[in-house]
């Protein structure tokens, strides 16, 4: 093919002056896809790694983490540490083991959540031997504080609060599960500027707000106002609370006696499964010669009824 003429060819070389190639070959060589868990946008390894990398002076010690997830209908917290073949489980609570201690409703509230974490940590100490030598705040203040070493005996149990995606906004149920964890003896580093009633322009909390969330008083308010304005609204709601008889004024008393429940007995016990019955109406399929007798049969069951 002959070489094109002078004038044609500088105008090419003047336009493809001004176009940049973003990607060429050696970029497509050299493309590593990212891990399937980020692909599908389930974990933060930037996050991950901080919260999962241990200090090699620590001499293969598990570094524990406190995870927080929060469903549609349930508060699921675990205590896991991770290995190179994966993550451990060591305990494990759910709010939907809340109606054994006695909460009746709202099972995802910010009280459920401290409820859980607060199950979680006599858990988990009581597994480990540790439930009598720390035994947290046991009558909940609101007061924000972490749990401080007895001079005699081990250190207490430390985790560090793993949120994975869920928003870190001042007020959220993860923290709830958090500070029930603290209070239930956990040691969690933390400050108190996640919590509701927190002033940023003073740099302080308000304990009576804070206790008030945690014994559901919030939620005790709401039903009120509700109840007297908008009845539909209300019926909708805390259908399970009405359903369960709790009434607005007996939420604080619900809640106050589910954490001494979950105090004096905070082991899992296991529900007994329902059984299954399989399905038994799938017919072993048939060869030829029995389709056709079938068929057959059909036919004379037919003309003898039309005789």
């Amino acid at each position: 093919m002959p070489p094109p003429p002078k004038r044609s060819y500088r105008l090419y070389v003047d336009i493809m002056a001004f176009v940049k190639q973003q990607k060429n070959k050696a970029y497509y060589k050299r493309y590593q896809v990212k891990y399937r868990r980020r692909r599908e946008g389930k974990t933060d390894y930037y996050a991950r790694k901080r919260l999962v990398v241990q200090a090699k002076n620590k001499y293969n010690s598990p570094k524990y983490r406190l995870v927080v997830r929060i469903t549609n209908r349930d508060v699921i917290c675990q205590i896991v540490y991770a290995k190179l073949q994966g993550d451990f489980v060591l305990a494990a609570a759910y709010s939907h083991e809340l109606p054994r201690y006695g909460v009746k409703g709202g099972l995802t509230n910010w009280s459920a959540a401290y409820c859980t974490g607060l199950l979680l940590a006599r858990r988990v100490l009581n597994k480990l031997g540790l439930d009598e030598k720390y035994q947290g705040v046991e009558e909940a203040d609101g007061v924000v504080g972490l749990t401080e070493a007895n001079e005699e005996g081990p250190r207490p149990f430390k985790a560090f609060l793993d949120v994975g995606l869920a928003r870190t906004s001042t007020g959220a149920r993860v923290f709830g599960a958090m500070k029930g964890a603290s209070d239930g003896g956990l040691l969690i580093p933390h400050s108190g500027n996640r919590f509701p009633g927190y002033d940023i322009e003073t740099k302080t909390n308000d304990d009576e707000l804070l206790r008030n969330y945690i014994f559901g008083v919030h939620v005790a308010e709401y039903m009120e106002y509700l109840e007297e304005e908008d009845e539909e609204r209300y019926k909708k709601i805390f259908a399970g609370f009405i359903k369960n008889g709790v009434t607005s004024d007996a939420i604080e008393d619900m809640y106050t006696e589910a954490h001494e429940a979950i105090r004096a007995d905070p082991t899992h016990k296991p529900v007994a499964k329902k059984e299954v019955k399989k399905y038994t109406g799938l017919k072993k399929a048939l060869n030829k010669k029995q389709r056709e007798a079938r068929v057959a049969a059909k036919i004379a069951a037919f003309e003898q009824s039309q005789q």
